[in-house]
């Protein structure tokens, strides 16, 4: 039986080379796979050069494969191959190739030739979800490859990331790699790679030695505020893996005589309180709550390093639209199940922004030398909760018509469900929009579409 052959191209406006280093950088592999797949690298990546070979360990439900491919045709700045050694498929060779097209760009072309085990029947059984899920899946890496690849070149730095292992920190060291980036991640247990420094951030334990040669500091640090019901002992948790792993941090600066130059620190929308249904921006007053006071101790604690003499940029993010974790990830099984609905009233507002979005907010806080002071993290056009639930439901193809009251939310989550799902802010990202600041995902729908991997035609 012939191979099966797909193609996709996406003109990129990068040179073939620019596009062909960008694939071979670490943190290229884990860029690239969609935040609804479960793919990893037990042995890491050697590298794209000539016979090196990888291990991909892939799971699909309850079924988990395991795939060794080699590079082979390795052609620096224009092509390499990825031919499967042992897997799933009878027959398995992807060609990454670089075209160039003329000055200003060159055409990416993934182009793959498979075949399935078991002949006729395999291809009868499987053969039509196979390819749905490969143009799914180079869809979504297209999309993120040009997007990342026409961001403003960066100037290499050394960042050190704390909160690494968090739905932002793990989504953002590979796209800070693949932008030729060195990234530290700090971590709470013994090291076990070069890129990792260990800190105990409760007790104030960072080697200040350790920050030698730091460019910049990204702060992703806190307790999930969704992660369990706020009693005492958790809200004083939720502050302190705050307030403690920034202070932390800064004291190691103090004691420095050369600092990082810029310090960007992750903050929420929940400082702004309940905002009713009017307009706010970073010039609006607090409204008050518990997660108002939260970031406001948060970000006077990150104060510190503006008068370190750090360029300080505080990130008040909304909530992170990704299925791989937060809040969209545990709303999925209920929407698929199509028992959801519109929580309480369905009135208040939903100030949202994709995972890409706050990656590339960071990625340019980074270069970005203008930037300073507090941003807000949220796309440009907020909805509200009855809104999102249909949104959400129509790229899902479900049913969304039951809704949840307040009263049972308050039941189940004490106070966390007046602050977090009862009551939101409408939130303009004044100060991105006057820097000139591009989204990506401005609207939820096609925002929604791409991290679900679901087109409009499905």
């Amino acid at each position: 039986m012939s191979n099966r052959i797909i193609q996709f191209r996406t003109r990129i406006a990068r040179s073939a080379e620019d596009v062909y280093t960008w694939h071979c950088r670490p943190g290229a592999f884990a860029r690239l796979q969609p935040p609804w797949e479960h793919v990893t690298l037990p042995h890491g990546h050697p590298g794209v050069t000539e016979g090196s070979r990888v291990t991909v360990q892939a799971r699909v439900g309850p079924l988990t494969s395991t795939w060794v491919v080699e590079h082979r045709d390795v052609v620096p700045g224009r092509q390499f191959c990825d031919v499967q050694l042992r897997g799933p498929f009878a027959h398995w060779v992807h060609t990454h190739r670089f075209e160039p097209v003329d000055a200003t760009g060159c055409e990416l072309v993934d182009e793959i030739a498979y075949r399935l085990p078991l002949g006729v029947a395999g291809r009868a059984v499987a053969g039509a979800w196979t390819e749905r899920k490969l143009r799914r899946l180079f869809a979504y890496r297209h999309a993120v490859t040009k997007a990342d690849l026409e961001m403003t070149p960066a100037k290499p730095m050394v960042v050190l990331l704390a909160g690494a292992s968090g739905l932002l920190g793990t989504a953002l060291v590979p796209l800070l790699q693949t932008q030729g980036h060195e990234v530290r991640r700090l971590v709470r247990r013994k090291p076990r790679t070069a890129d990792e420094v260990f800190w105990d951030p409760e007790r104030g334990r960072l080697d200040p030695a350790l920050l030698a040669g730091v460019d910049a500091i990204v702060n992703l640090a806190g307790a999930n505020i969704a992660g369990g019901r706020w009693t005492k002992a958790r809200r004083e948790l939720l502050r302190s893996s705050r307030v403690s792993a920034t202070r932390t941090l800064l004291q190691a600066v103090a004691s420095q005589t050369e600092r990082p130059r810029v310090f960007i620190n992750a903050s929420a929308t929940g400082w702004y309180g309940d905002g009713d249904d009017e307009w706010l921006d970073e010039s609006s007053p607090t409204r008050g709550g518990f997660l108002a006071e939260l970031c406001q101790a948060w970000e006077h604690e990150a104060s510190a390093a503006d008068a370190l003499g750090l360029r300080t940029v505080v990130l008040r993010l909304g909530v992170v639209l990704s299925p791989a974790g937060g809040a969209l990830a545990k709303m999925l099984p209920a929407f698929r199940a199509g028992v959801a609905g519109r929580l309480g009233s369905g009135r208040q507002w939903f100030s949202w922004i994709a995972l890409d979005d706050v990656l590339g907010i960071i990625a340019a806080a980074l270069q970005n030398d203008s930037w300073q002071g507090v941003y807000n993290a949220v796309a440009p056009g907020p909805v509200r909760n009855m809104e999102f639930t249909a949104t959400l439901a129509r790229v899902l193809r479900r049913p969304a018509v039951l809704p949840v009251p307040a009263a049972l939310l308050r039941l189940l989550f004490g106070a966390m469900a007046d602050e977090t799902l009862l009551s939101g802010v409408r939130l303009r990202p004044q100060r991105l929009i006057g820097a000139g600041h591009e989204f990506r995902w401005p609207a939820l729908e096609p925002a929604l579409r791409h991290t679900l991997g679901k087109s409009a035609d499905k």
